[in-house]
């Protein structure tokens, strides 16, 4: 009886992760990015979300991500950004960015699964997702600048 209840749990565990487990992480650019604080420049390795596939796909089914990666959203232009956390298995923060490399706003500890909308509070260009509590732990903040090629600033800038 005993090892039943151990199989169904077993077997009951093992098809809830499936689904995870089978979904194929696909490889995206990747590029170096730097975000300029009153502690210093905070950099960042990330892959770079620039397609409708790429970028409605984004951090989904991921277990884990290096604590000084993330993934930039490129939507091209300044527009309303919304995003949830649907197959998302990781607490993530959400930096909303403007065109010019200035963060707008920051969502801090977005909970996995959940499918509450959040917003930017303006159009942005790009939305930087990084492991949850990376916000906090480097003091980033609205007003702090990005430093990346799509916003036009090469990494390693010194302009604050």
């Amino acid at each position: 009886m005993i090892l039943r209840r151990v199989f169904l749990i077993l077997l009951t565990a093992f098809s809830i992760a499936a689904p995870v487990i089978a979904q194929p992480q696909p490889t995206l650019p990747q590029s170096d990015l730097v975000i300029l604080t009153e502690k210093g420049p905070q950099r960042f390795r990330v892959e770079l979300a620039d397609t409708d596939q790429s970028r409605a796909r984004g951090m989904m089914f991921r277990t884990s991500m290096a604590p000084d990666a993330g993934m930039l959203f490129d939507f091209k232009e300044e527009q309303m950004a919304s995003f949830w956390m649907r197959n998302t298995l990781i607490p993530l923060d959400m930096l909303f960015i403007k065109a010019d490399g200035t963060i707008l706003n920051i969502h801090q500890r977005a909970i996995p699964r959940d499918e509450t909308g959040i917003n930017s509070a303006g159009p942005v260009r790009a939305v930087l997702e990084v492991n949850g509590g990376t916000v906090a732990r480097l003091g980033i903040k609205p007003g702090d600048r990005v430093q990346h090629a799509i916003f036009g600033s090469p990494v390693g800038a010194s302009k604050r």
